[in-house]
């Protein structure tokens, strides 16, 4: 049987492309004209012998092998970025320190972690979560080097913006949450006061003239997840970190109000990242990339 030698940056425009929804976003995002990636994705499809992507309305998605291949793909990449890591820092000691919303903690606080401890396991890394004006405050006072916050209006003097979401009506598909009649107030879960969240949703409702009640505050996320879960009510945040047992109501309930988008922040303490620090930023950047779906917008390039 022929032995199959896959191009890591043939691999690189497939994914992206899958992920963007777009291969013309993703020849722009590598800097490739949108004929070298068509050239690639060929490439790909006589390497294997089968198509890899169908038209879909007036896009392309990946076919059964396509799938397939797109699952390998994603962990050859991180293989090869994270052993290029390793062997560019294969020397670099010390430590790093990292902050970040509860919305990140449990996924993409796990994956960075783990990236990271393979790839520089000299370097001793700590990390914590915590709220918005917690995590700006802790930044402040040297405790972290890097903080990943929500875009609330409040910015320091080396903030990069990454990007943007949506907001979400978050349930449970078990409870659910809207009178028929709209009459009755919206319960919400909600985190204490200040939220940046608790305030969107609040403005939504009475913008739309849709009365609301505080069912359940909590100073935890995990208490907002289990208090939505038991069908307390609805609450709002991205779909980052959702729980599988949760679900947006956009679709389901229609009568909800637009929200607005809110943005995503990375804070360093200093202007220039020491090595420890950018390897740390770039892993971040990356684990937030994956999937891009989430994201309206994202700013930053891989």
């Amino acid at each position: 049987m022929r032995r199959i030698t896959f191009d890591l940056d043939v691999l690189r425009s497939f994914v992206l492309g899958v992920d963007l929804g777009s291969f013309a976003k993703a020849a722009d995002r590598l800097g490739r004209s949108t004929s070298a990636v068509s050239a690639q994705l060929k490439k790909l499809e006589d390497q294997i012998g089968a198509p890899i992507l169908r038209k879909a309305g007036r896009g392309m998605v990946p076919t059964a092998a396509g799938e397939t291949l797109l699952g390998y793909a994603r962990r050859l990449m991180e293989l090869n970025d994270e052993a290029a890591a390793a062997v560019r820092g294969v020397d670099l000691e010390g430590s790093v320190s990292l902050g970040m919303q509860e919305d990140f903690g449990e996924h993409i606080l796990t994956e960075v972690l783990g990236r990271f401890a393979r790839a520089h396991p000299k370097i001793r890394i700590s990390a914590s979560v915590a709220r918005n004006s917690e995590l700006l405050d802790q930044l402040a006072r040297g405790r972290y080097d890097l903080a990943l916050t929500w875009d609330a209006g409040v910015t320091t003097p080396h903030a990069q913006a990454i990007g943007r979401l949506p907001m979400r009506w978050i349930g449970s598909p078990d409870h659910p949450p809207l009178p028929p009649t709209l009459q009755d107030p919206l319960p919400l879960v909600v985190f204490d006061a200040p939220c940046l969240m608790r305030s969107a949703a609040i403005a939504a409702l009475e913008h739309a003239g849709i009365p609301w009640r505080v069912a359940f505050t909590s100073p935890s996320l995990s208490g907002i997840w289990a208090a939505v879960a038991a069908g307390l009510g609805v609450t709002v945040r991205t779909e980052i970190g959702l729980p599988a047992q949760l679900r947006a109501f956009e679709q389901e309930m229609p009568a909800l109000p637009r929200l607005p988008m809110v943005g995503l922040s990375l804070h360093r303490t200093t202007v220039e990242l020491d090595a420890s620090s950018q390897w740390l930023r770039d892993i971040v950047i990356h684990t937030l990339a994956q999937p891009p779906h989430l994201f309206s917008e994202f700013y930053v390039a891989q």
